[in-house]
């Protein structure tokens, strides 16, 4: 047994250690969520209201993973979602997640926020992520957004809609996430407690958000773009714009934070790839419902073709088999992969992987199954609800 194997036994232990790790306005930054936390909780309440079938006396095989998604397939039915500056909490965090997603062939979401750009990621990786756009207000901003993913050869773009109002995340206010734009002294003595992690992090100078290198309006330094990139996106977000996306981007387009039915049947109507079900990790309206427990209506909504991935408080393979049994094509999960990069590097993203793979698959054999095919040919009937 590897030393990780011993340190990391679920995602919860790759939590306490990232918060260890990392300096508080960070640790707070991935953990938050919006007012009360409400949502945030619900999120993780909501998975209690399934039950697993337990069928024995099957014949089963090694378990089998494949996933299919669009016009392809990946080797598992989770992967990494967007989660913003993961290059803060790990050197080259998004790098390290992107990479050990590319060796379990399994898709990997990045964030306009990312600290490393695409050009990058590709070359440090040898394949390009998907990317997940905010859209800027500036047309001419987009444009270049659209231009890099392009020249990368991006071919699905994950378009987030649940945000053109920024909620309130009392953490960060408390700690000056998105209003500080420099190094203040009470984050200097924050940064001075974690020495192990300023010393990875800080050497050659403080991060920058790739994408926006270059432009005086972000600012400087991944402190002051974090709060200049908030600020700039575009509240009159409609399916008009979307449409004008939709026109502008010859790829996979899937819109990202459509909890509702009747949005979920706008977007099949509008012609979309794809939506993720997602209320933003409970970031966002506080007192919603759990993803989860919307997503049975919401793929009866959307319809069978288009696909439908699906994010909110996944820490568990069992929780990934409930998705899946309930019509989700694919699980997209965001602090887990922070927690695992912030706590042990890239060793800790494939370890955590290994460790999500190992609980579906075992999930799945107790329950008398041994594919996610037979999952999704099984289908709610295999839940049971209290």
């Amino acid at each position: 047994m590897t030393d990780l194997s011993r340190r990391f036994v679920t995602t919860d232990d790759f939590a306490r250690a990232a918060r260890r790790k990392l300096p508080k306005i960070f640790a707070d930054y991935i953990d938050g969520g919006s007012f009360s936390e409400t949502t945030l909780r619900r999120n993780r309440e909501g998975f209690d209201r399934y039950l697993l079938r337990q069928r024995v006396l099957h014949p089963l095989g090694p378990a089998d993973l494949t996933t299919p998604l669009g016009t392809g397939t990946a080797a598992l039915p989770f992967g990494p979602g967007p989660v913003g500056f993961m290059g803060l909490y790990h050197r080259d965090g998004d790098i390290c997640v992107h990479r050990a997603a590319t060796r379990a062939d399994t898709p990997c979401v990045i964030s306009t926020f990312s600290i490393n750009g695409l050009a990058t990621m590709k070359q440090a990786a040898g394949t390009v992520p998907d990317f997940q756009l905010y859209l800027d207000r500036d047309p001419e901003v987009n444009a270049s957004y659209l231009d890099q993913c392009r020249a990368t050869g991006v071919k699905r773009i994950f378009l987030t809609v649940d945000t053109a109002i920024t909620s309130v995340r009392e953490r960060d206010v408390r700690n000056g996430f998105r209003s500080v734009s420099r190094i203040t002294p009470s984050l200097f003595l924050q940064f001075a407690a974690r020495p192990a992690w300023s010393l990875s992090l800080l050497r050659g100078g403080f991060p920058e958000v790739e994408l926006v290198a270059g432009r005086p309006e972000f600012g400087r330094g991944a402190l002051a773009q974090a709060g200049n990139l908030s600020g700039r996106l575009d509240i009159d977000l409609t399916w008009d714009k979307v449409r004008q996306l939709r026109a502008d981007w010859d790829g996979e387009l899937i819109i990202k934070g459509i909890s509702d039915p009747e949005d979920a049947a706008r977007a099949a109507a509008e012609g979309m790839d794809g939506i993720v079900l997602s209320n933003h990790g409970g970031r966002q309206l506080d007192h919603g419902p759990a993803t989860i427990t919307r997503l049975k209506a919401v793929r009866a909504a959307l319809g069978p073709d288009p696909m439908l991935f699906i994010d909110g408080g996944f820490r568990r393979g069992s929780d990934i088999v409930k998705a899946i049994a309930l019509g989700a094509d694919f699980v997209m999960m965001g602090r887990p992969f922070a927690w695992a990069v912030a706590a042990a590097g890239e060793p800790g993203v494939d370890h955590l992987i290994r460790l999500l793979a190992t609980e579906t698959a075992i999930t799945l054999q107790l329950m008398g199954l041994t594919s996610i095919a037979e999952l999704k040919a099984a289908g709610p009937e295999i839940l049971l609800t209290e």
